[in-house]
């Protein structure tokens, strides 16, 4: 069985999309519908832009998503048994089994940037890569820290990324290289994302999913919040909401999906964080990107 993951924020580069828009029709007409919907011209930063350009999160967001749902939607051979998004690509997942449409999902994207942009300014705040502790001793330094400080995103086996106050999370770096972590290192993220401090962001996003039309969706969706498969339209759009302010397990998503009967992986999108992922998660199966 095939599954098509998504990435999130972080594989963003200059020039990405910028072949597919020049090569195939249905990309360039898909891109310029895009730059009508946001109001500004996102191909020519995704394209040209620095990379401080591109690392604003109302750019950023959108650029990623655009990059892998265009992919997806040109690809000749794309029939997916299942999919599962990392964090923000979860929208893009979303396009890819049909639960939502490309205009719809890309206002969904725009608005979820601004609300966490918007988040972030409220609430000064942070996030940190830990490398080489497990998981269980990471929840454990977090809950013994009197500040906000939480697992965020579980990405594979002896990584784990915290989210929390600024003060939080200098405080957790030194506890975690205390308890043994080979590394505890400050991300250069605009806030916590995937905390409680994303809580305004929710509120705003909540209002905006529950006033969108969803389908049901031609394959399960590995969602985020709690690992699992989803085809029904309720639960896919509260977990969708439940999203922000809870932690992405990534890795219990991809153990999930092999169990379920996935031997193939296809990372749709810029970069290739997420087969590395997967390799480390499950080094049995065959991982690739479109």
């Amino acid at each position: 069985m095939k599954a098509y993951v998504f990435p999130g924020q972080g594989a963003q580069f200059t020039g990405m999309g910028k072949d597919l828009y020049e090569s195939n029709n249905t990309a360039k007409e898909m891109f310029e519908r895009a730059n009508e919907i946001l109001g500004f011209r996102i191909t020519d930063i995704m394209f040209e832009g620095t990379a401080e350009e591109l690392k604003e999160t109302k750019v950023t967001q959108p650029a990623i998503f655009l990059h892998s749902v265009i992919l997806a939607a040109t690809s000749g051979d794309f029939k997916p048994d299942m999919v599962a998004g990392h964090s923000l690509g979860e929208f893009s997942a979303l396009v890819a089994n049909k639960a939502l449409n490309f205009e719809d999902a890309l206002k969904l994207v725009s608005q979820r940037a601004l609300a966490m942009q918007k988040a972030c300014e409220i609430n000064p705040s942070t996030m940190a890569a830990i490398l080489g502790l497990e998981d269980a001793k990471v929840e454990e330094v977090c809950d013994s820290i009197d500040e906000v400080v939480v697992a965020a995103n579980y990405n594979c086996p002896g990584q784990l990324v915290i989210s929390g106050s600024n003060k939080g999370i200098e405080i957790a770096c030194e506890k975690m290289k205390e308890a043994g972590a080979k590394r505890a290192l400050p991300l250069p993220v605009g806030g916590a994302f995937h905390s409680p401090l994303m809580e305004p962001a929710r509120t705003e996003l909540a209002e905006a999913i529950k006033n969108t039309n969803f389908n049901t969706p031609i394959c399960p969706v590995y969602q985020n919040v709690n690992a699992k498969p989803a085809t029904d339209v309720e639960t896919i759009k509260k977990n969708l909401i439940d999203q922000l302010t809870a932690p992405v397990r990534w890795t219990q998503s991809v153990q999930n999906m092999v169990a379920d009967g996935a031997t193939e992986f296809v990372e749709c999108g810029p970069g290739k964080v997420l087969q590395g992922l997967v390799k480390k998660i499950a080094p049995e199966v065959e991982v690739m990107s479109i």
